[in-house]
């Protein structure tokens, strides 16, 4: 007597080519971004309230000129205690990062991935003719791996 099997027929499973997901299909559009003139203690109240680390540094124009994250802030905390001056004037263009790195929105979101884990960033802004496009993050890219399943790495 042969044994019998129950399992019914498997519908055949759904391939997503990691080939066709870019960075742009994941990336956050709608940035909370700073402006130059913001001082430190607004960048911070808007970090805490808004449960972020850090954002984009953005002209007029919407153009890209740096990042202050929660790191830069709280720099600038520490040498303000140290050298008892108060914090209240502190300006981000003063205190945020100049030198970005950015990534291009057509970039597959898997090579995405190894940038990130070869800068050590958890962020990175998306440029688009000049402009501040949007970021995409850590969390994103991991977004992008579950819905992938790790059926097409």
């Amino acid at each position: 007597m042969g044994i019998k099997s129950f399992i019914g027929r498997r519908a055949k499973p759904r391939r997503v080519s990691s080939e066709k997901i870019k960075v742009s299909d994941y990336m956050t559009r709608n940035l909370i971004t700073f402006s130059p003139e913001q001082t430190i203690m607004e960048v911070m109240e808007i970090l805490v309230k808004k449960r972020i680390s850090g954002g984009p540094v953005v002209n007029q124009q919407n153009e890209l000129i740096g990042i202050i994250s929660e790191g830069d802030c709280m720099k600038q905390l520490s040498d303000s205690r140290y050298h008892n001056f108060p914090i209240e004037d502190l300006k981000v263009e003063q205190h945020m990062i100049t030198n970005v790195d950015t990534i291009d929105g057509d970039m597959n979101v898997l090579d995405a991935a190894n940038k990130f884990l070869e800068s050590k960033h958890r962020r990175f802004p998306i440029i688009e003719d000049g402009k501040l496009a949007g970021q995409i993050s850590q969390s994103d890219v991991l977004r992008a791996a579950m819905e992938l399943k790790g059926q097409t790495w």
